[in-house]
């Protein structure tokens, strides 16, 4: 029987009004939103459902509030009998990942994606780096030309590489802007600035990945129950040491989503449910094999059809 795996989005998922009819509609869900309102000490709650669309884009808030949705939705899927074989999350959705398998607590989740995201945006001043969504062009080639353009006085590097002819490079504006000329001139099929307010994933977000090694010195984190994909590697976590120090380099290295995926499918899975607002994983697994099943809840409606196709009951 094929092994089913939740996967969990990361930043960009965000949209006003996530979370609210899960809210609305289950116990479970609510909890988790009121959960999150005393951890961070703020209400997320209403910036999620009603927030300005600028404020819930920024790092610092789209974070927590992504993972809140995220949490909340597998908090009802649990109460219902749904559970994974293996888990997994692009980049921030990676925190999420390890809430579902047991190796973070979600407050403790909650707490450090809000603090990653402050130490994220700090790293690089606003307005000095970026990021790009390259298509149509093979990884190494773009590895290549990126590589060529880094050096003493400017970094750019291929730092997402999501799907075949997907990748995100990221940089200071400088490099990046001569980046996406080079790249255009050597026949990438479109490049799409991101609206995001630093190069994540990049080596200049190292400063933030120091400050995060602080910060989870400080939380508890036991063995994961269920196998969670590191980012880092394209494999499974191992004990808790290993966890955290994986965690710390994620900020400043490359999401490998495409071997995860890839990874998963070789040892079993054959459904993939994307739990969380939006459906950009899902979009990324359906490129990366047709021939899987995938899934996606992010409401009631979505849970019900879920919940028919897998022949559970409420």
């Amino acid at each position: 029987m094929a092994k089913r795996s939740f996967v969990f989005p990361g930043q960009g998922s965000q949209q006003v009004g996530m979370g609210r009819d899960m809210y609305e509609k289950y116990p479970a869900a609510r909890d988790i939103f009121d959960r999150a309102n005393k951890a961070l000490g703020f209400d997320i709650t209403a910036l999620c459902f009603g927030g300005a669309e600028e404020e819930l884009k920024k790092t610092v808030n789209a974070q927590p509030a992504i993972l809140t949705v995220s949490v909340a939705c597998l908090a009802v899927m649990r109460q219902m009998g749904l559970r994974p074989d293996t888990a997994a999350g692009h980049s921030l959705g990676e925190y999420t990942a390890l809430v579902a398998a047991g190796a973070l607590n979600f407050e403790d989740a909650v707490t450090l994606v809000r603090l990653r995201g402050q130490y994220m945006q700090e790293a690089v001043p606003l307005g000095e780096g970026g990021m790009v969504a390259v298509l149509g062009m093979e990884t190494g080639k773009i590895s290549d030309i990126c590589s060529g353009l880094s050096g003493p006085d400017g970094v750019v590097e291929a730092v997402n590489l999501n799907c075949p002819g997907q990748v995100v490079i990221a940089g200071d504006t400088r490099s990046l802007e001569k980046a996406v000329e080079v790249l255009n001139e050597r026949g990438a099929r479109k490049c799409l600035p991101l609206s995001v307010s630093a190069p994540f994933h990049s080596s200049l977000m190292r400063s933030a990945g120091e400050k995060l090694e602080a910060s989870l010195s400080r939380v508890k984190i036991k063995d994961p129950e269920i196998p969670v994909l590191s980012n880092v590697t394209a494999d499974y976590h191992g004990k808790t040491a290993e966890i955290k120090d994986l965690l710390v380099k994620q900020v400043s290295s490359p999401v490998r989503w495409e071997e995860c995926v890839r990874k998963m499918i070789g040892d079993g899975t054959g459904i993939f449910v994307e739990v969380g607002p939006g459906k950009v994983i899902s979009g990324l697994v359906r490129k990366i094999d047709r021939d899987v099943e995938v899934k996606n809840v992010e409401d009631s409606v979505s849970l019900e059809k879920i919940l028919a196709s897998f022949g559970e009951v409420s």
